[in-house]
Formats: structure tokens, sequence, C-alpha cells
């Protein structure tokens, strides 16, 4: 039996089999019931004869049949297993199953999940309870639970989108197998290692000496991006592979916020080698606008590499007041602050000889523009500048002999004039050091180096606000470095020069990080100081991806970064964007530093199963279902060796009856057709039975009816659901949902119709849209519902149900539509929501535009008298709302936040409400206006 994929976990019960050769000799001397024919009484006493007749015996295939479901019901009964997950007998201790569910694992994700299912599955056959870990998850205490609510948990397991901490559930691994020593573990492995895991790697090893370790695995090749960076004339992104015999070549694609693509670039791996990159050429208008880098085909969030406002290259302008004969390296005051910023910033020169330097700069789109030393301005070029700065620009200037000796009004602060030294500059036989940054300075966090000593500098009047518009200053406090907001803009400015003559703080990586921060602040708005409430600014997700590297609303365990988190991501800080879109923080599942190494899982001295093998399936199901299908068979033949099912001989005596019924009927429409034979044909289409809309007009919902069994049953359980909610919590008390077939059906008697879109299914006529389009003028809403939130990807095209639904729309007369406003009157209808989700929270909602706002700043709260005819959406509204006979939910929720279905549902009562009571919420907007009019 070792040889063939079969086991049985009640192998005793196969002794029945034994008894079957009884049961056919019982069998064979039952005989079947007497065959009974008529014939008349005379002629059966003509014909008696007196003899003795013995009953015939049962045939031998109606026995054959008798035994084979005596045969399908023992096995049965004994419980067979296909393809059992061992072949060895069954363990007597608990299970400990781990499961790798960070994003390695996302290439192969449901095939795991069945692997892991299986091996509940056997341990609940065994009797054995199970401990489930995913070690991507949380660590917590590890306690053992009946297989049917381990199984329950599992399925409940979503892939993270970041690396599992083996070493972090360690210590409760230790603990679980202390009072457990007989408990067989088993691990569900991606084969990746980020952070070390040379403990638990250890600790399984000592099981796997004692026997207690199974491991599945699949193939080690997946990819990972990390360390995106905006370099001079290139965006450049590392690609990562944990073995040589992972893919040796692939595609980088670029997508912009909106998830359009703008880019792609090939990477190869050469030999064996693990690491490479791959280059995408683009302008740095294109390459600022990137905030997303993935590989093409792969379907994790290692895969992915977010960009945010750091990685934004600005272009920045330097104009130096320096003669030609000291423009030379080393001695040109551009020298330094040019090599500074070019790691991070493009930098732009005027042409030799330019008549208007800064006017050149200015109309080539700079972020930030740089003056070195320059002294007075024309009032043409001053108010280039100012118009600059007034647009969002940040204006550097550097001090020097020529700004000392110059006045205008482009500086911070007031800048002193005169003094003991030439220029108004002021010298020290010591030089002096830096002082610690402040918190209100957008310095703060950047270690001094204390190598840095000014031995001149420019020095700053005395005013009230000095002291917030220091950003850097001297040991004694004097102010090395101010700044000060101008409109959307900035000015900033270095007291002292940008070679060395002033000060060696351009020869120190102080200098680049300083300059840093100040480009970084090109088009961030306002950066008041805070005071002691902004020690830490934290940052909260707006975006997060999830483990296949999608994006999708932050679940409810994600918690604010610091503005100077460079960590990788955790289940507490999922990968994402964070904080405003003008000052993001993008956090990455890897670091710029991490490598994929692949586990060396031979090394376990354990044999590695694959997790695409056929898993355990318990066939007794079948088995029943097969003889109950006999049993039936059986009963058949015996009623027809009986006589019972001698259908001629019936169909004889009901042939009379038939003929007058179809006499009868063929009578009456005959008259009938001759008393309406000047009247037009009938429709033969099979309408709506009236029965549904008689006695009160019953408000009722529909669905269309797709054709697609599943989708159609959804639909009809998930109305089921909403109109319970709608009866209880509404004074509208709902008819049964039904299903219509648009090309035949009436839909005016419906004020909602819920239309899943399912691809592949033809598109409807144009007679039937031009009926679709005729019931939303009418005051109908139509709700389309792709589903597809789960599957669309940014930039990975249109969804099949998608591109269904396009196509169907683009005939028909629908209203320009836009994202459902967050103060729509959809919105607080009955309930007031934020938005409207369902299965899926990731999804858009779409609606009929609404006016701009007028000269108040108010938008309407509607487009016009009569609500959006049209709602489209792909949140799977009906799985939300699906209930089953007895009430409870059907299908699980895939969102994190534990009210989602409510908020479904609640969603559901406003799109009833709004379709029934249109300006009803829309006018309450406008009370407080209409009370004013009456006060008039």
């Amino acid at each position: 039996m070792n040889a063939l994929p079969l086991a049985f976990s009640a192998p005793l019960a196969l002794a029945a089999l034994a008894l079957l050769p009884a049961l056919w000799l019982i069998l064979r001397v039952t005989p079947p019931r007497p065959r009974r024919i008529d014939f008349p009484p005379l002629k059966i006493m003509a014909d008696l004869v007196a003899k003795r007749e013995m009953p015939a015996h049962t045939p031998w295939w109606l026995l054959a049949l008798r035994m084979l479901v005596a045969a399908l019901a023992i096995l049965a009964v004994a419980g067979p297993v296909w393809n059992p997950t061992r072949e060895a007998g069954p363990l007597q201790g608990p299970m400990l199953l781990l499961v790798d569910n960070g994003f390695g694992a996302a290439a192969d994700w449901p095939e795991r999940l069945l692997v892991a299912e299986s091996r509940v599955a056997a341990a609940a056959r065994e009797g054995r309870p199970v401990a489930l870990v995913g070690l991507a998850e949380i660590p917590a205490e590890i306690a053992l639970s009946e297989p049917r609510a381990a199984l329950d948990r599992l399925r409940a397991f979503a892939l993270q989108p970041h690396a599992p901490d083996r070493g972090a559930h360690l210590p409760r691994i230790e603990t679980f197998l202390r009072t457990s020593p007989e408990a067989e573990v088993v691990w569900v492995a991606d084969g990746l290692s980020v952070s070390d895991d040379g403990a638990f790697l250890a600790r399984l090893r000592q099981e796997a000496g004692s026997g207690r370790l199974s491991i599945h695995a699949g193939p080690i090749d997946q990819l990972a991006l990390t360390a995106p960076e905006n370099l001079a004339g290139a965006l450049a992104v590392k690609v990562l592979r944990p073995t040589a015999s992972a893919a040796a070549s692939g595609l980088v694609r670029a997508l912009d916020l909106k998830g359009l693509p703008l880019g792609d670039a090939p990477f190869v791996f050469e030999g064996s080698a693990l690491q490479t990159t791959a280059r995408l050429t683009l302008p740095i208008e294109v390459r600022n606008a990137v905030s997303r880098l993935e590989i093409v085909g792969e379907r994790s969030a290692g895969a992915v590499a977010l960009l945010d406002d750091r990685s934004k290259r600005r272009r920045v302008g330097i104009v130096s007041g320096a003669t030609t004969d000291t423009a030379q390296p080393l001695l040109s005051p551009t020298y330094y602050v040019s090599r500074a910023l070019q790691p991070f910033a493009e930098i732009r020169e005027p042409r030799p000889g330019s008549t208007d330097p800064v006017g050149e700069l200015l109309a080539q789109n700079l972020s930030v523009l740089v003056l070195a030393d320059i002294g007075a301005l024309d009032p043409d070029t001053a108010g280039k500048i100012n118009a600059f700065i007034q647009r969002g620009g940040v204006l550097l200037r550097f001090a020097g002999a020529r700004l000392a000796a110059a006045s205008d009004e482009l500086t911070p602060v007031r800048l002193r004039r005169g003094g003991r030294t030439l220029g108004g500059g002021l010298s020290w036989e010591t030089p002096r050091k830096l002082a610690a940054f402040t918190r209100e300075s957008p310095f703060f966090g950047v270690p001094v180096n204390d190598d840095v000593r000014v031995s001149r500098q420019i020095l700053a009047e005395p005013e009230a606000d000095l002291s917030r518009k220091t950003w850097a200053a001297l040991e004694d406090g004097t102010p090395v470095v101010t700044g000060e907001r101008r409109g959307d803009g900035m000015i900033a400015m270095m007291h002292v020069t940008a070679d060395t003559t002033w000060s060696n703080l351009p020869l120190s990586g102080l200098f680049v990080e300083m300059l840093r921060k100040i480009v970084g602040l090109a088009g961030t708005g306002p950066a008041e100081p805070q005071g002691e409430d902004a020690r830490v600014e934290t940052l909260s997700p707006t975006r997060v991806l999830d483990g296949t590297g999608s994006f999708r609303s932050p679940p409810a365990t994600a918690q604010p970064v610091s503005r100077s988190f460079t960590g990788r991501a955790t289940l507490a800080h999922p990968p994402g964007i964070y904080g405003p879109a003008d000052g993001s923080l993008a956090v990455n599942t890897l670091n710029p530093t991490d490598t994929l190494r692949a586990i060396d899982l031979a090394a376990l001295g354990v044999a590695v199963l694959p997790v695409d093998k056929p898993v355990a399936l318990d066939i007794r199901p079948q088995l029943l279902v097969l003889a109950l299908l006999l049993l039936v068979a059986d009963t058949l033949a015996t009623l027809w060796l009986g006589g019972r099912l001698n259908f001629a001989r019936r169909a004889r005596r009901a042939a009379p009856a038939a003929i007058l019924l179809a006499l009868a009927l063929g009578g009456g429409t005959l008259l009938q057709d001759e008393a309406h034979a000047q009247a037009p044909a009938p429709d033969q289409r099979p309408p709506i039975p009236r029965e549904l809309f008689a006695a009160g007009a019953v408000t009722r919902l529909a669905y269309v009816v797709t054709g697609d069994r599943t989708v159609d049953e959804m639909s009809k359980a998930g109305l089921a659901g909403l109109n319970l909610v709608l009866g209880a919590r509404t004074a509208l008390e709902p008819g049964e949902a039904v299903g219509v077939n648009v090309d035949r059906d009436e839909l005016a008697f419906f004020p909602v119709l819920y239309w899943p879109i399912v691809s592949g299914r033809p598109i409807p006529s144009s007679e039937t849209l031009r009926k679709l389009e005729a019931y939303m003028k009418g005051g109908g809403l139509v709700i389309f519902d792709t589903r597809d939130a789960m599957s669309a990807r940014p930039g990975g095209g249109t969804t099949p149900e998608g591109d269904q639904l396009r196509r169907m729309l683009q005939t028909l007369d629908i209203p320009e539509l836009e994202p459902l406003p967050r103060d729509h009157v959809l919105t607080k209808t009955f309930y007031i929501l934020d938005g409207f989700v369902g299965r899926y929270d990731a999804g858009t909602t779409w609606v009929e535009i609404l006016p701009p706002a007028g000269a108040d700043g108010r938008r309407p709260a509607r487009a016009g008298d009569n609500v959006s005819p049209i709602v489209i959406t792909s949140n799977d509204l009906a799985s939300a709302w699906a209930v089953n006979r007895r009430g409870e939910p059907m299908v699980p929720i895939s969102g994190s936040d534990p009210r989602q279905r409510e908020m479904a549902l609640r969603a559901g009562v406003n799109l009833v409400m709004y379709a029934l009571t249109g300006n009803y919420k829309a006018d309450q907007v406008h009370v407080p206006a209409l009370l004013e009019r009456l006060g008039q």
C-alpha cells in the first residue's frame, strides 16, 4: 500500500471487506419482487397448470452493484486520504506549524496555504492539536488549538509586505518546545534570509536530529529592489537575487503617483553575480515624477522600490560674482558648492559672457538659485529673483566682500555695514567652532563636525526675531546661517564665503549635508518652528504596499514614523508613503545595505518537500456520493425488475386524457385567435411576474443576471443582506430582491440596479444599452461593480472587468465622472461616511462630477435636481453585504478595519436612500442660506 498515494486514518475498518462474500450469499437468495401480468380470468383458468414454481435468483449484475455500494461505504468509513503528506505512521504529539508569510512567499502564496492546510487537515485526522505561528506577524505566546480553529486562522493569514523576523519568534518557540517536547515542527519556508537567522536555524537543526522536523519550500528565485537613487542623468536602483539560478535578466519599470508608466530599463546579472544595477535614463522632470520602481512580472513587495520627496533631483543654478581670472578650480567660489550639490542635484551655470546670467538660469525652471558673493543687484534682476521666490523657489546666498559692501532686500536678516574690517566682516585671532543645531533649525539632527572653524563672517543686525531666523550659530551665538520664508519660497544665507577664504566649512562633510537640507526645502511650504511640541516630527502612512506590491489603505496596525526614519519595513511600519505629498517619506521593504541570501535548507538534515506537491485529499465525501448514486441506481433497477417502471403501459392509460386536454386547449386557442384577429401580436418576451408588484407596489432592489452562477448567487445574497439592514434601520421595508435580464425585462420598477461586471460576457446590444440609458435618465441608479480592486495594480493596465465595463459604456450617454468627493451628498444621505468600501477597501468610487466651486468657494452638494444616474466601484459591494439563511456573512473581508463590513452596509444604505430621496439631504446643506433669505 505504500507504493500507492493512498492512506487510511482508520485502517481497521477495512476488515469489514472480509464480510462481502457473506453479503453476496445473503443477497443472492433474495428473489426479486414477482412480476404482475394482467390476463382475462378465463384465460388463467384454462391455462392453469398445477405445478410448483420456485422464485428466480437476483441477477448477477444487481448483486455486483450492491456489493460495490457496500465496499464503497466500508472504504469511506476507513477514512481514505489520497496523496498523504507523510508515509510514516502518525505522530502522537502536537504540531507546531511555522509559516513564512513575508514578501518572499508572494510568488506562490496560494500553493503555500494549500500545503499548510493539508498539514492541519492531517493533524485533524490524527486527533492532534495544532499551534500556528506566522513568522512575519508580531511575536506572541504560542498556544495549542483545535485543528478546525487553526485552519480558520490559517485561512485568515495575510501575506505581509516585509521580511519575516524569525529571530524575534525564537524565544516563544523555545518555550513551546520545552512544554511540548513531542511536538512535530512543520516549516513552510520561503528560503530567504534578510536578517540574522542563525539561532533560529540552529534550533530547527536540533528538531531535525530528533526526526520531528518537516520543511516545505519552493524555488528560491525571488528578485528584489533596493537603494533607489536619483543620480546625475539617470535613476539607478539596485536589483538583488538570492541565487545564481534565479532570473539572469529582467526589466525595471518606473511609474508616477497615478500608476502611469514613465520608462523601462533592462538589467542583467553577470555570471553568478547576485547584485546588479538598473539605470533609467530620463529627463530630470520625468525622474522627479517617479514615485515607484518595480520589476516587471514580479508580484512582491520586495520587487518594489518607492521614492519620496527626498529622491527628487532639484535643478540648482549657481551664479558667482568672481571675475574670470579667479574662476579657476580651487579658487572659484562655485567649485566647492557644485561638488557638494552634485550627488543630489542637477547643476546649471550660465554661459560664459552672459549679460543676464540670473535671468538665463531662471528661465530653465530652477528649484534653487545660489548666489555666491553677488553684491549689488539691478532692479530688473532683483525683481526676477523676488518673483522666483514668491513662486516657491529657494534663494541661497553666500557672503563675501561684494555682499558685505552692498545692500538689498534679498537677505533673510539685515546685515551690519562697516565695522572693524573691510566690508563689515568680523575677524578673530582664534577661529570659532559651530554650536549644536537647535530643534527649530532645518539642520537639527545633523551632527556638528568639531573640526569646522570660522575665521570671518558677515554679522547680522540685532532684531527681535533674529533667533527665529537663525539656523546655525557659533559657540558665542553669532549667526552663521539664517533663513526666512518669503511667499511660497525661502531665502537662506551662509554668512561665510562659498570657498575656504573665511572658513574650512566647504571642506567638510557637514557642508554637503547642510546644502542637502537647504535644497530639500524647495517646494515644501512653510516650515515654521514648532517649539517643544516638534521634538519628534512624525508622519502617518497615507498609502502602503500589500504583500504582492499593490497599494492599499494603511491597516489598523500601521503606526507613524519619525521624519528621520531609515529602517526597513516592519508590521508596525509597512512599506509605503508616509506624510503629505509635498513632504513625503518612503519606507521600503529593504534597506539600501540589505542583500538577499538563500537559506541552505539542505544543511538542516531533512528532505525539503516542494510547495507545489499535490496536497492530501480526504476522499470520503467522494466515496459517499458515489455510493449514494449507485444506491439510487439499485433502487431504479429493483423497480424495473418488479414491473413498476412500465412506461409504455402508463402512457397507454393516459392517452385518452391527454387527447381530451389537447382538444380543449386547441379549441380555446382557435376561439381566442378568432376574437383577436385584428389585434397586434402580443410581446412574447417573458415578463417579470406581475404578482411581485401587486398590492402596494413594494419597493424592490434588483441585480443583473450575468449568467455566471457564482456571481449571480452572490448578488442575490448581497441584496438580501442589504434588505435586512434597510428593514431594521430605516423606514423602508423592501421586498425580495429580483434578478433581471436587461435584454427582456422592464427596469422601471426598480430604483436601484446592481450590475456586477463579468469579463468575457457578450456586450449588451444597442437596443439594450438604449433601454439602460433611458432607465438612468428616468431616475434610476445603476451601480456597476467590477469587483477587481485587489487585482488592479498601478501601471498594470486595465483589468479584464474594467475593459469589459469600458467597452460597454463607450456608447452610453453618461455624464462626466469623478472620484467620490468627501462632501458629496452620497456621503451623508443616511450615515456620515468618509468613503465607500465593500469586500475590498482599495478601490475608487466614481459618481457624476459636481459643478466647480462658486464665488464663495463652496462646491454644490449635488450636480442637479436628480441623483447621479451611475455609480462605478471596484470594491465588490455584494460580497460584503451577502449573508446566508442564518444571517451570517458569507465572504470574509480583505481589509484590516474590523468595522469594514459595517461600513460597507452603511454605504449600501446611503446608496438606496440616495436613489429614493434624491434632493433631500442636498437641500439640508443649503439650510443656512435658506434661513438667511427668509430672515431678509
